[in-house]
């Protein structure tokens, strides 16, 4: 027996040990070819781990005879290594992760200015295509992807689907310069960047790179806070796709199919379709619907030529709701919505926002020779759409609870124009107010390489753009018609009487010929043309840069109608001249210590709503004229990275003189509220501060994120102002006010964050954000300015209650054999359903989103 037993025991011992499988290699830094010590060697779905020595060999025992490694290291992409038996795996190769985005661009490398082309360094945060795929798509904005960035804000989600905005060092969007694929999207009469047009992004990005402060992008482009560049997908290389569908809180639903061909000889295919639709994004009445679509076209003939066309779109509608007084909140609840209510039994709005904006590029990629490559696109976009209000005096009808009575504005209309045609002061009809535009632009960079040291870039950047502004109709509530004896050129007893959908998809080619439009209707013409050009010398330890451009725009207003003013005819054409300049250097201790300062100057025109004194009514032209804004930045920083950290810690100065500024808001007069608008025509603002950032990976399956950043932003020295009717552009008051010391509203100047990134189990992960605000002020209201300096006082806006908001969600995905995969995520966003004030603008005040939620389950193949 015992004979028995030492035999099995031995038997025992022999199979465990030949089951012991034992794995080795060596992990090297693709671009220096030297071994990464540090390096963490895990086997998935196991805590067996190891990590590399100092020559970035490592050697692990495996208790199955197959499986995959997983090696990471901090400021590196990571990898994964199957093994089927024992053996050496020779060398794996990490490439550094360029801030996560290595690898993300297939066409457009000279067009698309990320930090990764250039060694100078520079304050940068990016999300990646599967951060934005897990918490950034579905009932949540776009925008939101990049809250968890070091002094980036995101405010007015309460707004609807697609209406938030997005602060970066406290500067708005209009002063940050948003690109997709290397191409300006911010409008060009007014900096504005509508994030319901860009709702598909989530679904089509490969990836976002937030550049705060001066930036990579070598066009002369408006990012006074800094640059926002969305890497869309492009014709994929890989067959694959995936079906996904999601719901979440109050009626979510969303269902996406994508398939890529891969390359199929010297042709690929990416096409991706979807459809989503809510009964309210938050707040009563913000209903939503759309659709997104990409269709990519790919051709690679040889080596050295790259061809890339796609076309995408997002056409949605959704309803609007407005900042307000707390008092109102008080009396109807969080979700109050005053835009909103019923007619005939169905929810109904004043407010819908209506878009469908179809983008086309073509990408050219020319690999000339080993040191020279030249990128080259031409795009176009052509959106339709507008947003709708109410239109006369018989629109003020409300119910006990708060809710717009559309059966009473019906009812009233046709007792009080019993002949079926009303008039602004006897009627209250439904108008939209129309937005299209035609933009074409073509960018070219010629990239050389002359030797291992220096990068020489020159390009040109074109833009024509032409956008259509009118107001039409849309539903005339019981009436037959509507008399539009406000016009100053037709007769008292003009009568419009057809109504156009307020729908994305009929936008495009239903809307109302000249003689059916009304109040204005006129057009914007911006020509660009610009050259930009930029040198960098870089060795093992230094790297300094210089970068240039210059540009000339072209503005002319041509107005075919106005109910106010001089608006007729064709304005003078004006040019403006700009330029920016920039430059920077680096130096680096050893292969873990990098310091870093850049300094740049921009001149920056003015918007071509800036210019005219009334862009709706008048082509009469702001006098005196309208000067360049003066941008000055100065920030330097330091990076380390070592195997398990990587800590960013930067500083800022930036001055923005000669600022003209806009505001728009309410005053009684003579017993009768009025929309006015207030024009500022030489702020200046300084913008300093901090800002550090630390990740820590003390392995591959855990990941702890840690963001900070303190701020002085504040207004400085005496700006004339002129208020007006916005309506009439009758002139209410005129002045100097002194702002110097004013504390700059709507973004809080400290904030800090952490999370959390852990895989709990093989297939199994969990995350979560959180992120606290304080020194956060309202919007500067000039009236209360006024008051100030009248009493020799610094006026300061109302500072608004700190919050803090934790994120959370979950991930489980099982392997269905081959390629083949079942992902399931979740997320709970403002876990413990805070109240808090996400913004006060000069109308009131947005309140925070609570509690909501998406859950989805996807399909890989």
């Amino acid at each position: 027996m015992r004979k028995m037993y030492l035999a099995m025991m031995t038997f025992l011992m022999a199979s465990i040990a030949f089951s012991q499988t034992t794995l080795t290699g060596t992990v090297l830094d693709a671009d220096l070819g030297s071994p990464l010590p540090g390096a963490n060697i895990v086997i998935q779905g196991t805590s067996n781990g190891t990590t590399t020595d100092f020559d970035g060999n490592f050697t692990i025992e495996s208790t199955k005879n197959s499986g995959t490694l997983v090696i990471s290291y901090l400021g590196f992409i990571t990898t994964r290594a199957t093994f089927n038996g024992p053996g050496n795996l020779g060398q794996i190769v990490l490439s550094p992760d360029a801030e996560e985005l290595e690898g993300v661009v297939v066409v457009g490398s000279g067009i698309i200015d990320l930090a990764r082309d250039r060694q100078t360094p520079i304050a940068v945060s990016s999300i990646p295509a599967a951060e934005i795929q897990t918490k950034g798509v579905g009932n949540v904005e776009f925008p939101e992807t990049m809250k968890n960035t070091p002094n980036v804000y995101v405010s007015s989600q309460a707004g609807g689907f697609g209406d938030s905005q997005i602060f970066v060092r406290g500067f708005d969007q209009t002063n940050t310069a948003v690109l997709l694929n290397g191409q300006p999207i911010n409008s060009v009469e007014d900096g504005r960047v509508f994030w319901s047009n860009w709702s598909g992004m989530a679904d089509v990005a490969n990836a976002v790179q937030v550049q705060r402060g001066l930036g990579s992008s070598k066009l002369a482009i408006s990012s006074v806070g800094g640059t926002i560049n969305i890497v869309s997908r492009a014709t994929g290389r890989k067959e694959g796709g995936f079906v996904r569908v999601m719901t979440g809180n109050d009626s979510y639903g969303k269902t996406t199919a994508s398939y890529d061909s891969g390359l199929k000889g010297k042709w690929a295919y990416s096409i991706l379709l979807d459809h989503w639709q809510g009964h309210r994004k938050w707040a009563g009445g913000t209903f939503g619907q759309g659709q997104t679509y990409f269709i990519g076209v790919g051709f690679q003939p040889n080596d050295s030529h790259n061809f890339n066309f796609l076309i995408t779109g997002a056409p949605q509608f959704h309803g609007n709701n407005f900042s307000k007084d707390l008092e109102e909140y008080e009396e109807f609840g969080e979700k109050y919505n005053d835009n909103a209510g019923f007619l005939r039994g169905e929810q109904f709005t004043f407010r819908r926002n209506y878009y469908h904006k179809p983008v086309a590029n073509l990408n050219w990629d020319w690999t000339l020779n080993e040191e020279t490559a030249l990128s080259t696109v031409l795009y176009a976009s052509w959106g339709r759409g507008g947003g709708t209000g109410p239109l006369g005096r018989g629109t003020n009808f409300f119910r006990e609870d708060g809710q717009v009575d559309f059966d009473a504005i019906v009812d009233n209309n046709i007792a009080e124009n019993p002949d079926g045609i009303g008039s602004f002061g006897s009627a209250g009809v439904l108008r939209a107010s129309v937005n299209n535009h035609n933009w074409y632009g073509a960018l070219t960079n010629l990239e050389f390489n002359p030797n291992e040291n220096w990068a020489l870039n020159v390009g040109a950047d074109f833009r024509f753009y032409r956008g259509d502004h009118w107001r039409q109709l849309v539903d005339k509530l019981g009436l037959e018609g509507y008399n539009d004896n406000r016009r100053s050129d037709r007769p008292d007893d003009y009568i419009i009487s057809e109504t156009f959908e307020a729908d994305p998809w009929a936008a495009l080619f239903n809307f109302a010929d000249p003689d059916q439009r009304y109040e204005f209707d006129y057009s914007e013409n911006v020509n660009y043309q610009g050259v930009f050009g930029q040198a960098e010398y870089s060795n093992d330890t230094f790297s300094a840069f210089v970068q240039g451009a210059m540009s000339n725009q072209n503005y002319q207003r041509d107005g075919r109608l106005s109910g106010f003013g001089d608006g007729l005819g064709e304005s003078e054409k004006l040019n403006r001249f700009g330029y920016t300049m920039k430059g920077g250097l680096s130096y680096t201790f050893d292969s873990k210590h990098v310091i870093f300062a850049n300094i740049g100057q921009y001149s920056r025109q003015a918007f071509l709503d800036n210019i005219f004194t009334n862009i709706r009514y008048s082509n009469e032209i702001v006098e005196p004229e309208v000067d360049n804004e003066e941008i000055t930045g100065i920030e330097g920083g330091y990076r380390l990275t070592t195997s398990d950290f990587v800590i960013n810690f930067n500083l800022y100065y930036t001055t923005w003189g000669n600022r003209f500024l806009q505001d728009f808001g309410q005053r009684e007069i003579n017993g009768e509220d009025v929309e006015i608008r207030t024009r500022y025509t030489d702020i200046a603002q300084v913008h300093k501060g901090a800002e550090l950032d630390v990740r820590y990976r003390p392995s591959a399956t855990f990941l702890l994120k840690w963001r900070g950043s303190i701020g002085n932003w504040e207004y400085d020295g005496t700006t004339p102002f002129i208020t007006e009717n916005n309506e009439t552009a009758e002139l209410i008051a005129r002045g100097n006010v002194d702002l110097t010391g004013t504390k700059i509203g709507q973004a809080p100047q400290v904030s800090t964050g952490a999370g959390i990134d852990v895989d709990i189990c093989e297939g199994f992960s969990f995350d979560t954000d959180i992120n606290i605000f304080t020194e956060f002020y309202g919007f500067v209201d000039v009236e209360d300015v006024i008051d100030a300096s009248l009493s020799d006082q610094v006026f300061q806006s109302e500072r608004l209650p700190a919050y803090t908001l934790v994120d959370a969600g979950a991930t489980y995905s099982f392997s269905l054999g081959g390629s083949n995969e079942m992902v399931l995520r979740g997320n709970v966003f403002n876990v413990f359903d805070a109240d808090y004030i996400n913004q006060r603008d000069s109308f009131g005040y947005y309140l925070g989103i609570g509690r909501t939620w998406n859950l989805s389950l996807r399909y890989n193949f």
